[in-house]
């Protein structure tokens, strides 16, 4: 080939330009971002309205159906879900994956200005799902010292912390703020004939910086503004009200009411392993690199721990996502060395020498390198897919070089010398290497034009290997050509012979032969084994994403509708204690009466928390998260319900790739909540039942009592009033009204809350008093124009698509799968007499699954097909290619037999194991086959040439099988944190390769054959005189050993056989041949 013999010719030239790549290379390594998988970017838009002192009833009445209503017809909208609640709703819409959010953002945000919603609704916002959003590192803070130095401290912490590179924002949650409370006497107001709204009312009046016009003085335009603060609580007390109608002396605020500063009402709880502490979470920029941004804040955090002044804040770290990429993506660049240690052991093993190996062993960290700078210009991330890309194709990077060397030493051993040897043996094998090059990147085709969740994260993996494989295959047409030429010497004896004559090669030589004269029987046990595999393979079960164990897990606590903060702060202590006696446990932070779904919606709810635990390091604990989790449940569910037994327990992991492991969602949509009702409660029994299934929750909230105020409006009227006005006023009663902000001379900020002593309200009979002035100045009790009864409302109202919904969420056990969890909840709903009306859709990791197999099952054909394609354009011909493609089904018995021998179900990585390997093993049977062709060209007959590309290419083919493997095991085995994503990957591959290497040397031949016009009646028999039958491949055996003595000076062939054996005698001639093979079966035995 010509670049070949440049760069045999040019050898400083060759190897300048390698250092230039290599430095190139290590350079991009530096600067490529670190991040634990691709960026993925779902289509999720939420769209957030407030809508104070609204039910959950009138909040989807007047709020969430007119959005859904305006929402529903927008283009490529997939699916849309709504959540009310008091205050609050929450829409979020999830759309096709061929849709990008920004694409319609313009149009949601249009939609949603012009939807009529309730008067006093704040306005709807947009959010687009941003991976930024969600916090990168979690810990917590806690002192010795009382709780306003800690925040004191803590806020001035965050401060510095904010200023971190890579820091978006830092946060804390735990504080408490104080407030001005301005707390009303009812008897003072209603002596002078005053309501809560009129001192709200005149607070404001007198809070106020307003400009005015311009006015000229001395030739100058000046602006001019009206001012009037209050900057301090003396002198809020100090506003007047009114007069005294008495005596006409001024009523001030401090006369009605009691003037305060003093922290809001506590309404959640955080603490640290037991301790009162701050939770901190750390907000990353959205271009920044995590790992980047995790060092530099973790220095900043302490250096700034180490001053005087933070000498007694103790931090804990509950989540650093960049500490795990970092032990991940260091646990993968191992795997990745010691898959090329194994790699370069192989070569030493077979080629018995240090030149070629080394020469060949080049080709492992040129091509990784080169795949860095490719990596850098397409602006790909180092994470533990593109790091997994390379170590699956750490063993397959020197493949093409061992061919390459494999054949330069071929040639030597013929008596070649080096420079020529090198360049013959690279162009006798450079096209089959260039095309099993090309069918192994084709398989990546697909997988990059595929839309979705898989495309985002398989097309770095990809084309990543792609880089590498297309840099090996330089490697192997230049460089190693040209060490060979420099380096290789002529054996001192024709060790080609020799390994022809051994009993490896005699033995494998009378396999195939046998097989040859077996065909039929060779090709049905193989089809047997082959469909016994793919039915098992549907056993193994099924999974999204392998579950990484992180290390990390959360504990959702839910008391019955109502429960006070108190009441759940004493539930939460008991599974504290739980958690406190687990060595396995490192740290954990409470966080009650608040959750990360609260943070969202801007509400928290007293009956709620939830426990944030991390786990000791991998290394200093015995058992995994998942399997902690399931020891525990139990024990820390009657630890709760200890403490109240209406206490629900829920242990929940979320991974970093999003998905949601040991976890099955499903929808259940009915209009009819009687029927919508009854569907749930038998679902949830049914799935009760089910012994792998630790939980089964739904989203479907229990009604909690409330008092519902009725009002008599024909009452009301006659005394002058209105509903709205009775409403506003209990609404400002029992909540109380941030009148201003006051702004202090330090420039500290206090919002003024304006209310009534919580006694007033603290009770129904003291409701049924509270006075409401009616328009002539007079005052009437609410019970006078109202019916104040106990009730019971929805906390939560759930719509999917339009329609009432529930969500399940299944947990199950560690040990089981996806695929078999569904299988059995499937078979449970299919049992249930449920109506026609009631609509079962899943979610989650089993939506993702069942759409990724569906886009996989398509990749994998394309897949094949542009193989087929290559090799079509290759060979020249349509009927090699389709041989070639034999190979395919017979990984199907190794992948089937690997994943079922370790448990691991079929998932989206397993699945992109299997289509790399339908790139792979057509390898083994291009270069066969190539070499059976080229064989023939040089006037070789197809049987002879079969069996001598089968003892020639037996050897190069078992190498680069075996590197592979071996350059694999490290990703199989799963060394660490982090490896779990890609070990199902590693075992299909392993397992696919080791069952079609094996294979291949025995159904190629055999398909060849079939295929061929000399060999395709190979097996067929001939009739002796006394009914005696010979196969064919006896006669042309005998014959051409005949012919072959017959060349011989001193022949010991019978004087019958003077002249060679015709053809067209052969009928005349069976008897006599028949004893000759008899004879030589004698002398075999």
């Amino acid at each position: 080939m010509k670049i070949s013999n440049f760069a045999i010719r040019r050898p400083v030239f060759t190897l300048v330009s390698m250092f230039l790549v290599i430095i190139l290379g290590l350079v991009s390594l530096l600067n490529i971002p670190l991040k634990l998988i691709p960026e993925i970017n779902p289509p999720i838009g939420v769209v957030v309205v407030s809508y104070p002192g609204a039910s959950p009833t009138e909040v989807v009445e007047k709020v969430t159906k007119p959005i859904e209503e305006s929402l529903s017809t927008l283009p490529g909208l997939k699916t849309m879900s709504s959540t009310s609640q008091e205050n609050s709703s929450l829409t979020l819409m999830q759309f096709s994956w061929t849709t990008t959010i920004d694409e319609v953002e313009s149009e949601v945000q249009s939609r949603i200005d012009s939807t009529t919603i309730a008067e006093d609704a704040n306005k709807p916002r947009f959010m687009k799902f941003d991976p930024s959003q969600f916090p990168v590192i979690q810990l917590s803070l806690s002192t010795d010292t009382d709780a306003k130095t800690l925040q004191d401290l803590a806020e001035a912490l965050v401060t510095e912390l904010n200023k971190a590179e890579g820091v978006a924002s830092v946060s804390l949650a735990g504080t408490t703020v104080d407030e001005i409370k301005v707390v009303l006497d009812e008897d003072q107001l209603q002596k002078y004939v005053l309501t809560q709204q009129d001192i709200i009312d005149i607070l404001r009046a007198n809070s106020m910086s307003l400009p005015g016009n311009t006015v000229e003085t001395e030739g100058k335009e000046l602006t001019t503004r009206v001012i009037s603060t209050i900057d301090s609580v003396k002198n809020l007390e100090q506003i007047n009200i009114t007069r005294d109608p008495s005596n006409g002396e001024k009523v001030t605020l401090a006369d009605i009411a009691e003037v305060s500063l003093s922290p809001q009402d506590e309404d959640t709880i955080t603490r640290a392993n037991q301790e009162p502490a701050l939770l901190v979470s750390v907000l990353q920029q959205s271009d920044a690199n995590t790992a980047k941004v995790s060092d530099s804040f973790r220095a900043e955090l302490d250096e700034l721990l180490s001053q005087e002044k933070y000498e007694d804040i103790q931090s804990d770290i509950l989540f650093d996502q960049g500490d795990f990429i970092q032990i991940a993506i260091g646990n993968m660049s191992n795997t990745l060395i010691l898959g090329g240690l194994f790699a370069m052991l192989v070569l030493f093993f077979f080629l018995r020498s240090v030149k070629s190996p080394l020469i060949i062993g080049i080709a492992i960290p040129y091509s990784v390198i080169v795949t860095f700078v490719l990596m850098f210009f397409s602006n790909f991330t180092l994470n533990i897919l593109t790091l997994g890309a390379l170590a699956l194709g750490i063993g397959m990077l020197v493949d093409n070089a061992i061919v390459v060397i494999e054949n330069i030493y071929r040639h030597l051993s013929m008596g070649k010398e080096p420079k020529v040897a090198a360049a013959d043996g690279t162009k006798e094998v450079g096209a089959a290497i260039i095309a099993s090059t090309l069918t192994t990147v084709a398989v990546f085709l697909p997988v990059i034009f595929i839309s979705g969740i898989i495309g985002q994260l398989f097309t770095e993996f990809a084309l990543t290997i792609a880089f590498s494989l297309f840099a090996s295959l330089f490697v192997a047409l230049t460089v190693v050509p040209m060490l060979a030429s420099r380096f290789l010497k002529q054996p001192k004896e024709n060790i080609e012979v020799k390994r022809k004559d051994s009993h490896f090669m005699k033995s494998l030589e009378g396999l195939t032969k046998w097989s040859l004269r077996n065909r039929a029987l060779v090709l049905v046990l193989t089809l047997i084994i082959t469909a016994g595999s793919i039915f098992g393979l549907t056993t193994v079960g099924t999974e999204f994403l392998p579950s990484s164990d992180e290390g990390f897990f959360t504990v959702g606590v839910e008391l019955e509708n109502g429960a006070s903060l108190s009441e759940t702060e004493k539930t939460v202590r008991e599974i504290e204690d739980v958690l406190s006696d687990k060595t396995e446990v490192d740290v954990y932070v409470s966080s009650i009466g608040s959750t990360q779904e609260g943070s969202v919606t801007g509400s928290g709810r007293t009956n709620r928390a939830e426990i944030y635990v991390k786990m000791k390091d991998l290394d200093d604990r015995t058992v995994s998260t998942f399997d902690f989790m399931d020891e525990n449940k139990r024990e820390i569910e009657r630890a709760a319900k200890s403490a109240n037994a209406t206490a629900e327990v829920s242990l929940n992991v979320q991974s970093s790739s999003g998905s949601s492991p040991n976890t099955l969602t499903f929808n259940v949509k009915d209009n009819n909540a009687n029927r919508l009702n009854e569907a749930v409660e038998q679902i949830t029994e049914a799935l009760d039942n089910l012994s792998d299934v630790t939980e089964v929750s739904t989203d479907l909230t229990d009604t909690v009592e409330e008092v519902q105020i009725t009002v008599d409006r024909d009452k009301a009227f006659d005394e002058g009033l209105l509903p709205l006005q009775i409403a506003s006023t209990i609404n400002d009663v029992t909540r109380g009204t941030t009148a201003l902000q006051l702004t202090d001379e330090d420039q500290n900020i206090y919002p003024v809350n304006v209310g009534y002593d919580r006694e007033l309200t603290s009770n129904i009979d003291q409701l049924q008093e509270l006075l409401i002035r009616k328009p002539d100045n007079t005052f009437i009790q609410l019970n006078e124009v109202t019916d104040i009864t106990i009730g019971e409302g929805p906390t939560t109202i759930n719509r999917i698509d339009q329609q009432s919904a529930v969500q399940f969420t299944v947990k199950f056990v560690s040990t089981t799968n996806l695929g078999d969890i569904s299988s059995k909840v499937d078979a449970e709903i299919a049992d249930l007499e449920l109506s026609d009306d009631t609509e079962i859709t899943f979610g989650g990791d089993r939506e993702l699954l069942e759409s990724s197999m569906d886009d996989l099952g398509l990749a994998f054909v394309l897949a094949l097909v542009f193989i087929y394609l290559v090799m079509a354009a290759q060979f020249e011909s349509f009927k090699h290619p389709f041989v070639i493609m034999v190979t395919v089904p017979l990984m199907v018995i190794g992948v089937a037999v690997a994943l079922t021998a370790t448990r691991t179900p079929v998932g989206l990585t397993a699945f992109i194991g299997i289509i790399v390997l339908a790139g792979i093993v057509v390898n083994n049977a291009i270069v066969l086959i190539d070499y059976i062709n080229q064989k023939k060209e040089q006037g070789m007959k197809t049987y002879d040439a079969i069996i001598e590309a089968v003892k020639d290419r037996t050897r190069p083919i078992l190498m680069t099988a075996t590197t592979t493997i071996l350059g694999l095991l490290p990703l199989a085995i799963g060394l660490g944190e982090g490896a779990e994503m890609n070990q199902p990957m590693g075992i299909s591959v392993i397992g696919g390769l080791i069952s079609s290497t094996f294979l291949t040397l025995f159904i190629i031949p055999i398909v060849y054959s079939l295929f061929d016009k000399e060999t395709r009646r190979l097996n067929k028999k001939y009739v002796t005189p006394d009914g005696q039958l010979i196969p064919a491949y006896l006669i042309e055996e005998t014959l051409e050993k005949n012919e072959v003595e017959q060349e011989e000076p001193e022949s010991s062939v019978p004087a019958t056989q003077g002249q060679p054996y015709k053809k067209q005698d052969m009928v005349y001639m069976l008897e006599e041949i028949l004893k000759i093979v008899k004879d030589e079966d004698k002398d075999k035995k």
